[in-house]
């Protein structure tokens, strides 16, 4: 199902920068009984990276009555949302007028198994690196080959995701998800000051372990300190916290700070819902 600009159809203009470029943003939200989870903190998101590349952003009440649209009558999906900077000619250079192109899609929930949830899943080290440019770090924008090369590098279901570096070799996030660790109690999540994307779900967490006094370090590591940690877990909007029981051949316990976390999340979620 598609919202393309307010109308149901899905045909793009070809010359869109957003097909043309991938000049533009997204969003992915989950949708449960059909209300958009933490869609706020979504459109916050989105309006900062219409600011960081200079696209102006949508009408706030018109883009949330169109999400209340799609959404009304679903039960669980995926809605998504895409800001480009519109039609343009050949060439780099922006159009002296910009009509910004929306297109939001809603999109059956996946699968996943239960037991990702509670007893973990399996990670990889990812080879393609993550280059760094800290005027595009932190925004979901739509250039994504790096993530894409990353998937690429393992077929099947035995892993479940890949954690990528940077060039530095620090770790930065997974190919679809932000990585948190625990050592000695504290909670660790890698810096995204020059690379990687600032999760809605990542910051759901960090205010979590903020407000039940669980330290936080969110600083630069190297894979060796991941490797050592005595509990990681991974998230995003669509999976939730994932435990993470074993990355490469290191294996892990789902220890008490991730079950906490995880039900502070889902506290947090059924709050959220009632709004």
């Amino acid at each position: 199902m598609f919202l393309l600009n307010g109308e149901r159809r899905h045909c793009v203009d070809v010359s869109d920068r957003g097909f043309q470029y991938g000049d533009g943003l997204f969003e992915t939200i989950a949708v449960y009984q059909g209300k958009p989870l933490f869609l706020q903190q979504h459109l916050d998101r989105l309006r900062a990276g219409c600011q960081r590349l200079f696209i102006p952003y949508p009408e706030q009440d018109q883009l949330k009555a169109e999400v209340k649209q799609l959404c009304e009558g679903s039960d669980t999906a995926v809605l998504k949302i895409i800001v480009t900077r519109g039609s343009g000619g050949r060439g780099y250079r922006q159009p002296d007028s910009i009509v910004p192109t929306r297109l939001l899609s809603l999109h059956p929930f996946p699968e996943y198994p239960a037991n990702f949830q509670t007893d973990g899943v399996v990670l990889r080290f990812c080879q393609q690196r993550l280059a760094s440019n800290p005027v595009l770090a932190g925004i979901k924008h739509m250039n994504r080959l790096e993530q894409i090369l990353a998937r690429a590098e393992w077929q099947g279901d035995a892993i479940q995701e890949g954690l990528m570096l940077d060039y530095d070799g620090h770790v930065v996030e997974g190919t679809m998800s932000n990585l948190f660790f625990v050592k000695d109690g504290v909670l660790y999540v890698p810096l995204l000051t020059y690379c990687g994307i600032v999760g809605i779900v990542r910051q759901k967490v960090v205010s979590l372990a903020q407000y039940n006094q669980i330290g936080i370090v969110e600083k630069q590591f190297d894979k060796t300190r991941v490797l050592e940690a005595d509990e990681v877990f991974v998230t995003n909007s669509v999976i939730g916290i994932w435990p993470v029981k074993q990355l490469d051949q290191q294996c892990f316990k789902v220890g008490r700070i991730t079950r906490r976390m995880q039900q502070w999340y889902a506290e947090a979620r059924t709050e959220e819902l009632k709004l």
